[in-house]
């Protein structure tokens, strides 16, 4: 059985896992890196999902790395775009070479005595299992499970004749031209299909169980083009993320404090851009805006398929499926050919990878996450988890800084482990997903990391306050342990900011 140690291993090649070991290859340049990625190639979900107008749902300027400005124009940028630019990043900054593929990590399990990850990982190609080890390990794996998504079970779906499939796994070359196509989902994934089959299918039919909220934004971003023109690109495009930012900011804030006015401007532009023909109902949720996430279509292209009768949407309950298509509770049947199943994802940790703590299971709905990075008792580890309300990639990139910050300090004092401790009793019933309500997030409460009442415990989702917290929190605060002794903390140095 084969063994590698390094200095830090980090699991994932995608945005997450990427973006952090370009950081430590600028901050800590004397760590040995690798990466373990289960995939033959980099991008994570970008490489993964492949249907039909797959795209970002937040700016690039925001979902970009801020140490690599996006360049081009568009305000959601394809699949294709993001796998490039994820790519040319991992090239320039010497990345690649560290990625390990076809390795999928099946435990990881800590020694206190050794302060040491040892890591059992499968490797594809060969079939043979290999033995990894490290002082530190990153898991930059997202939160969703690659294998499958999430599919119920529909009624007598096993009588329908035609094609049915889920977005996470599209059939390449997938024909579906003239073909009567069924869409169930109300998410991002449905919305984007929608547009991008229409015109071409026979006719795309959204079907949901309830509305959500949907709003136009620009596809191409002509203020950040024109500041192109004027200034260097690296100020335009630190002027533009600043921008969207704040944007992205203000509105959470005012939906938090004045969902009704949001509500009414939000169907208010549908209403203008739908016509009069389309039933609003289809557009009216029951919950307020970013009760869940808000969804956003680039130059409102699924109201355009909408307005002329190349889709349409259907707001109703699945009875049954039939050999031809699917009978709702309202009596309605809705013909289909292809049935495509944009029902969600099925949310993992780690990318189901065993965890053990001095040889005890780890279940992390036991456990706080500490600054929303480091998971409390477990040591000389970190998950990255981005942003419910804002770009996924904001807090990757200030996450990537407070890790380096930490291992920088711990060299510089000669600490070989750090542990972050809830010694008070913190814990609350809330995930640190818990403030998006969707039902794949309540459907993995039980496996998710909680989070605490008051800060360093509890989760933001504030990137302005996150990036002060981060970049400026000392290490020594009274609840981080090195090598088993908790510091004295220093006054004034942690300041709670609030939601």
């Amino acid at each position: 059985m084969s063994q590698q140690h390094f200095d830090i291993l980090i699991v994932g090649a995608g945005i997450s896992g990427i973006g952090v070991a370009c950081h430590l290859s600028r901050e800590c340049p004397k760590k040995s890196i690798a990466i373990l990625e289960r995939r033959q190639a980099i991008g994570g979900t970008w490489d993964l999902f492949r249907y039909p107008g797959i795209r970002s749902d937040s700016d690039m300027s925001t979902f970009g790395y801020h140490f690599k400005p996006w360049t081009e124009s568009k305000v959601l940028a394809d699949g294709e775009s993001i796998r490039n630019y994820v790519n040319e990043t991992a090239e320039e900054y010497g990345i690649k070479k560290k990625v390990h593929f076809g390795r999928q990590v099946k435990q990881a399990s800590w020694s206190s005595k050794q302060k040491l990850w040892t890591l059992t990982v499968h490797n594809e190609a060969t079939n043979k299992t290999e033995k990894w080890t490290a002082n530190f390990l990153l898991g930059c794996t997202g939160y969703y499970n690659y294998d499958a998504g999430y599919s119920p079970e529909f009624p007598d779906q096993d009588k329908f004749k035609g094609q049915l499939i889920h977005p996470q796994h599209w059939p390449e070359n997938l024909d579906y031209a003239g073909k009567r196509v069924v869409i169930i989902g109300s998410g991002a994934t449905a919305i984007t299909l929608v547009p991008s089959m229409a015109g071409t299918a026979g006719h795309v039919t959204m079907l949901q169980r309830s509305p959500t909220y949907i709003a136009a934004v620009p596809s191409i971003d002509f203020a950040y083009d024109a500041m192109k023109k004027v200034l260097p690109s690296k100020v335009a495009f630190g002027l533009t993320r600043a921008r969207n930012i704040g944007l992205q900011r203000a509105i959470y804030r005012l939906s938090q404090k004045n969902p009704k006015a949001v509500r009414r401007l939000l169907l208010a532009a549908v209403k203008h851009q739908v016509g009069k023909d389309v039933d609003m109902r289809h557009f009216s949720p029951s919950y307020n805006p970013w009760d869940e996430r808000l969804c956003v279509v680039p130059d409102g292209d699924l109201f355009k398929v909408l307005k002329n009768g190349s889709a349409s949407i259907e707001t109703d309950h699945i009875e049954r499926f039939t050999e031809t298509g699917i009978l709702l509770k309202s009596g309605k049947t809705l013909d289909a050919d292809i049935i495509v199943s944009a029902t969600g994802l099925n949310v993992q940790m780690l990318g189901g990878t065993e965890v053990l703590v001095d040889g005890e299971k780890l279940n992390p709905n036991d456990h706080l996450m500490y600054q929303s990075i480091m998971v409390e008792g477990v040591p000389n580890a970190a998950l990255i988890v981005g942003y419910t309300n804002a770009s996924w990639t904001l807090k990757v990139d200030i996450a990537a800084e407070y890790l380096c910050r930490l291992i920088n300090f711990m060299d510089k004092k000669d600490y070989k482990e750090v542990i972050a401790r809830d010694l008070v009793g913190y814990q609350t019933e809330d995930t640190v997903m818990g403030s998006i309500h969707a039902g794949y997030i309540r459907r993995a409460a039980s496996t998710l990391p909680r989070q605490g009442s008051q800060a360093p415990w509890i989760v933001l989702n504030n990137y302005l306050a996150d990036r002060v917290t981060l970049r400026k929190s000392t290490f020594e605060d009274g609840i981080l342990s090195f090598d088993g002794r908790v510091p004295k903390a220093k006054k004034g140095l942690f300041k709670f900011l609030g939601k």
